[in-house]
């Protein structure tokens, strides 16, 4: 098998391992916080085993750092959406990443948006409101808002982590977060609600840690080295696609026909950016 499709696979593999987040969270009854904070000293253990193994430096920079406070934000901002709304509405709303991305290079980094680049935002926040077009009650609506802030934050990781090019650096970033999550998290959650776990929760728990985030990191941090970024977005998008249709299938909840539409239209215009942007890219390099 050549490296290429060995990336590809790892990054399929690695999307599909991500996706299973929504169902597993679904069947915890405990504060977010909790799951956010255990979940993440669960993976941080496993990241921190493979830098150990792969003799990876824990590197603390300022971008490390930031790339780790946004990933935090991120994660404990997912799981804190899937809770009060659908898990398809957290997961594509958290997709709308690379539409701040944009928007905050233009007004802090003060670079200026090329013509498709603002249609691109346009059509995105466009598909946005569709998701508030359904009949949800406040607690859905404020989920929506904070899967949007958990987009936001995943943009400003893209962000800062896309100026690391150092891997123990980038695993620091990751390692940084987890940590970050977990001593947030943890505390917060049994001072909040306290605990009472049953069986199918701690093996949950244990899934969400390894198998849905501690793994899938080390697959992605191999295949950005063997394929490139578009193929890894666009191998990416199989989360989206497939977290509510785990949701679905075993667990019943059904996104309204607003939220469809607006995913959908979201999901096109971040897959359309990427192929435009990648295409823009080397029409560059060329001239």
């Amino acid at each position: 098998m050549s490296t290429k499709r060995q990336g590809e696979l790892l990054m399929a593999l690695c999307a599909v391992m991500w996706s299973i987040g929504g169902i597993l969270m679904k069947y915890i009854d405990e504060s977010p916080f909790l799951i956010a904070g255990t979940r993440s000293f669960i993976s941080g253990t496993v990241v921190l085993l493979y830098m150990m193994a792969s003799r990876y430096k824990i590197k603390i920079t300022k971008s490390s750092v930031s790339a780790g406070v946004c990933l935090c934000g991120c994660v404990t901002c997912f799981v804190i959406a899937n809770k009060m709304t659908t898990a398809a509405n957290a997961i594509v709303l958290q997709y709308i990443a690379p539409a701040f991305v944009l928007v905050i290079t233009a007004v802090f980094l003060k670079q200026k948006l090329k013509k498709m680049e603002i249609g691109v935002v346009a059509v995105t926040f466009a598909g946005i409101m569709l998701f508030f077009m359904d009949e949800l009650d406040l607690g859905s609506m404020a989920g929506n808002c904070i899967a949007i802030i958990s987009g936001l934050f995943m943009g400003g990781m893209f962000i800062f982590n896309g100026s690391i090019h150092d891997m123990s650096e980038k695993m620091t970033g990751i390692l940084l977060a987890h940590i970050l999550t977990a001593v947030i998290g943890i505390p917060t959650g049994l001072i909040t609600s306290g605990v009472s776990v049953t069986g199918i929760e701690i093996a949950c728990i244990l899934l969400l840690g390894i198998v849905q985030l501690g793994i899938p990191y080390i697959f992605y941090g191999k295949a950005s080295s063997m394929i490139s970024p578009l193929s890894c977005s666009l191998l990416g998008m199989i989360e989206p696609l497939l977290n509510p249709v785990w949701v679905a299938l075993f667990y019943g909840e059904i996104p309204g026909l607003f939220a469809l539409a607006g995913g959908i239209i979201v999901l096109g215009a971040v897959v359309f950016y990427n192929i435009w942007d990648e295409k823009n890219s080397k029409q560059l390099q060329n001239t």
